[in-house]
């Protein structure tokens, strides 16, 4: 086993176990904003260590520019979507969490908006 072999295994197998944190996430936090947050950072971050390893694995000139090009749009589009999915939540009026402290969209009463 060389190095390569070695450290492109590490790389996706650490991308499997963020990804499998994200569903995990999905499962157990309690509301639609705590899970798009999971699903979105665990999983882009999973994905972007998988395709990092198959880089590694794979040093071949078009797999590299292929695989840098799907990282790329990864780290482009996943948080502009789960901000989308948030925000969506919000007009819909989706409920926080019990345990939520603070909702930054929420203007709260009247002139509370005006302080910050």
């Amino acid at each position: 086993m060389t190095l390569q072999s070695v450290l492109g295994q590490g790389l996706a197998i650490v991308g499997v176990l963020l990804i499998g944190a994200a569903g995990v996430g999905l499962v157990r936090l309690p509301d639609v904003y705590n899970r798009a947050n999971a699903a979105t950072k665990a999983a882009s971050l999973g994905l972007v260590c998988v395709l990092f390893g198959v880089v590694v694995l794979a040093p071949g000139v078009s797999a590299v520019v292929t695989l840098l090009v799907a990282i790329a749009l990864q780290l482009f589009t996943v948080p502009i979507a789960g901000y989308k999915i948030a925000q969506a939540a919000h007009l819909s009026g989706a409920p926080l969490a019990p345990s939520t402290v603070r909702d930054e969209r929420d203007p709260g009463p009247e002139g509370e908006a005006d302080r910050r």
